[in-house]
């Protein structure tokens, strides 16, 4: 395939992204080290697109690297950093410092693009109300502090202005004392508190790999936080920040490199990602179709009919035919089908598809095997004690999935009055657990 070709493809595939982000709500984390790489202007860049066109972004940055070049004799309990109060002013030095770094670079707007001209504006204040942590375990942690609340609707409201929101991790008591937080602790909390459709945490490495070190391009919370305690403490605090987040009402969690050109861009954008992304699955993956699913359907299957691979089905006949189906849905986007037909003690499982673009997913997302374990369960409640299917070219499929070659004489009467002996289907049965 030529560069016009890949990128046509990748153009398309990213168009109903661009669509399902709009007006949602991210939560991205930059910490320190990702603030020193020389892949950070790249990064700004993709993040001012993303504002561009319409994602609301609240963005959080670290500074833990510099922080500990700076205060070389910080004591630490447990991980975190014991504050004092003369540490704490060089603390909001420096924070200032990086901050007006962040905003020299998104000063420049979209360059070497049409764009160039395009103001993104990067506001801060204090939204943060913070409380100190105390004394733990009989050490005084001084000045160092957790969250107590977000103003939200200060936030919100700088959102619909389409700003970007930049947070340092600082928060202000009632009296005016100032506190050093946790920067991975106040992303997740600001997720939660905000409600937030994704929490973005930049990291080196940027993905999580399985025992026979293939990337996981899809994990949940609970398998997740398995995963921390084997992790450096870097990357288990960013990956127990996701898992707060997306067990706390966050959809859905991201962990991406911030040392890799585009890789935003490609998490977000593109049908295999590139990093980690955390949700609660497969549950969410998976639901009943609906009338309005019906033209993402005919996208989904026209292009398998044409290559003789379904047979085909008018729209009307889709219309009719809806409430037989599930959808598969990923960041508001239809990605697959399948449709379950009950016959006396048995159901057809029929139109089966999968996006093209997400054909090759990883085993571990696997929306085929999510779709007919769905229908499974589906033709199980509607008290049938077998799944059958008639296919062209995907028998391997079914077999690996456990169903059996079997004949047309098995399949229920009404079904085989209807089979079509021209395009010589084969026939496939499955059982049916209790």
């Amino acid at each position: 395939m030529d560069s016009l070709a890949r990128y046509t493809s990748w153009f398309r595939g990213s168009t109903p992204y661009i669509s399902a982000h709009r007006g949602k709500t991210f939560v991205v984390f930059l910490g320190g080290e990702a603030l020193a790489h020389a892949n950070l202007v790249n990064t700004v860049h993709d993040l001012a697109l993303l504002n561009v066109l319409g994602v609301r972004v609240v963005l959080v940055h670290g500074g833990r690297p510099q922080l500990n070049e700076a205060l070389t004799t910080s004591e630490f309990h447990n991980g975190r950093r014991i504050t004092s109060a003369a540490q704490m002013r060089q603390i909001t030095s420096l924070y200032g410092a990086l901050r007006a770094d962040l905003e020299a670079l998104f000063s420049t707007g979209l360059p070497n693009t049409p764009l160039h001209n395009v103001e993104i504006n990067l506001v801060s204040g204090n939204f943060i109300a913070a409380q100190p942590i105390g004394i733990v375990d009989g050490v005084d942690h001084q000045c160092t502090g957790r969250l107590r609340s977000a103003n939200t609707q200060a936030i919100q409201n700088l959102l619909d202005t389409q700003a970007i929101v930049l947070q340092s991790p600082i928060g202000f008591s009632t009296s005016g004392q100032t506190f050093n937080l946790a920067a991975e602790e106040l992303a997740a909390e600001l997720a939660i508190a905000l409600g937030a459709d994704k929490l973005v945490m930049f990291n080196d490495p940027g993905e999580l790999k399985d025992a026979q070190d293939r990337r996981l391009s899809r994990i949940t919370p609970e398998l997740l936080n398995n995963y921390c305690a084997d992790l450096e403490p870097i990357t288990a605090a960013r990956c127990r920040a996701l898992v707060k987040a997306t067990s706390n009402g966050v959809e859905r969690g991201h962990l991406i490199s911030f040392a890799e050109d585009g890789a935003l861009l490609q998490e977000l954008f593109t049908a295999d990602g590139i990093g980690t992304q955390v949700s609660i699955q497969h549950e969410d993956l998976i639901r009943s179709a609906r009338f309005e699913d019906v033209g993402d359907i005919v996208e989904i299957i026209r292009p398998l009919e044409a290559a003789g691979l379904l047979v085909p089905r008018s729209r009307a006949l889709l219309e009719q035919e809806i409430n037989h189906f599930i959808v598969a849905e990923l960041d508001g986007v239809i990605v697959g089908c399948c449709a379950v037909y009950p016959f006396a003690d048995a159901a057809e499982l029929a139109c089966v598809a999968v996006h093209e673009p997400y054909r090759h997913q990883h085993s571990d997302l696997g929306i085929g095997s999510a779709l007919l374990e769905a229908a499974e369960k589906t033709a199980a409640s509607e008290g049938v004690n077998s799944l059958f299917v008639l296919t062209t070219q995907t028998q391997e499929w079914f077999v690996k999935r456990g169903f059996m070659p079997t004949d047309v004489e098995s399949l229920p009467s009404d079904k085989q009055t209807l089979y079509n002996w021209q395009r010589g289907s084969a026939v496939l049965r499955k059982t049916l657990n209790p």
